[in-house]
């Protein structure tokens, strides 16, 4: 039952998100809103052991969700056969450019300052 609260909470949460995206016109996914959202009120025992519930349910069933993904890959082949050199070159050259961007920042930030002795 934990997990339907969960799940009930997590839901709600999107709602919530959605409309204040909508509403205020943000240009920020509603899901993402609703998870800030969420962080808060998980300091509450209630939220907190509901979603944890329904948090192990799913994960417990994760493989699941790779299901939709196989299958369009599988409907999809002659775009992968057309365009997969493209693809796999624009998610390497991508991955890097986001490692080196996080490693710069990581350098920038932890610089010391010369009077921070």
């Amino acid at each position: 039952m934990n997990g339907l609260q969960g799940l009930a909470w997590l839901l709600v949460f999107q709602v919530v998100g959605e409309v204040l995206a909508r509403v205020a016109s943000l240009p920020v996914p509603g899901p993402v809103l609703g998870m800030l959202l969420l962080l808060p009120a998980l300091q509450w025992r209630t939220v907190r052991v509901a979603v944890s519930a329904c948090a192990g349910l799913l994960l417990s069933h994760l493989s699941l969700l790779f299901v939709p993904v196989g299958v369009g890959v599988m409907t999809h082949l002659g775009l992968l056969q057309s365009y997969g050199v493209r693809i796999v070159l624009v998610l390497v050259v991508s991955t890097w450019i986001g490692l080196w961007v996080t490693a710069w920042l990581l350098r920038a930030l932890l610089r010391k300052e010369p009077g921070d002795e």
